[in-house]
């Protein structure tokens, strides 16, 4: 299996995702702002079994992913350095929906996509601040989302991000905390120094997943983390 991570997050928080995967630290220069220059979740999106690549990711990544032979294809525009060209690819997509502010969604995203049920919300950076459990139940850091998810009956808890880092900002966001694969949630940072870190276990935990927590520190906003199984 391939992770791929922020080149950023703790050493710590890497070596022990060694232990379920090759981890591929992610890193770019002059494409976004420096605070997202390595987010997983600003270059891909994963829908349909495959990835949707910004176009201007640096060559060597595209090199692993032909190298393992992983399902990608390039969006129709490249990410630019400013809000909202930085969140064209950071969409939520999920058993049921595609989520995400559709004035910035790459079109290539919404044409293959055409099989979800689409969700609207204002938020353009909303795979950093919503994490999709499945069983249309998510955890997210941002209010206008909740709204909107609870239009559509779907189970939605809201936490405050305030404790989370995101080093250069005043905090970072639930969703760039974390990354899912099969039934196992892994946080990076310990929800133990999270002030609404026991609503996140309760609520997880209902789902039957099971936590997985980095290292013993605070959760640390790196762009998500993307597991995908090699080929």
């Amino acid at each position: 299996m391939l992770i791929i991570v922020d080149q950023k997050i703790p050493e710590e928080a890497k070596n022990n995702l060694r232990n379920y995967g090759e981890v591929i630290c992610l890193e770019t220069e002059n494409l976004v702002y420096e605070g997202i220059s390595g987010h997983p979740d600003i270059f891909f999106t994963q829908i349909n079994g495959q990835f949707v690549v910004s176009p201007n990711l640096p060559q060597k990544y595209l090199d692993v992913f032909n190298e393992n032979q992983l399902r990608y294809i390039l969006g129709e525009e490249g990410v630019g350095d400013a809000y909202p060209q930085t969140s064209k690819y950071n969409a939520v997509v999920d058993d049921y929906y595609m989520i995400h502010n559709f004035r910035n969604t790459d079109s290539l995203i919404i044409k293959i996509g055409d099989n979800y049920d689409l969700i609207h919300v204002d938020q353009g950076y909303t795979r950093c601040n919503l994490l999709s459990l499945g069983n249309k139940h998510y955890i997210t850091s941002d209010r206008g989302i909740v709204k909107t998810l609870k239009r559509y009956d779907l189970k939605v808890l809201y936490v405050d991000p305030t404790d989370i880092l995101l080093p250069g900002f005043k905090h970072g966001f639930i969703g760039g905390c974390a990354g899912i694969h099969k039934n196992q949630i892994f946080f990076i940072g310990s929800l133990k120094h999270f002030h609404d870190g026991d609503k996140v276990e309760s609520f997880v935990q209902k789902q039957d997943m099971e936590i997985i927590e980095l290292y013993d520190g605070p959760l640390f906003d790196g762009g998500s983390l993307i597991f995908v199984e090699k080929v």
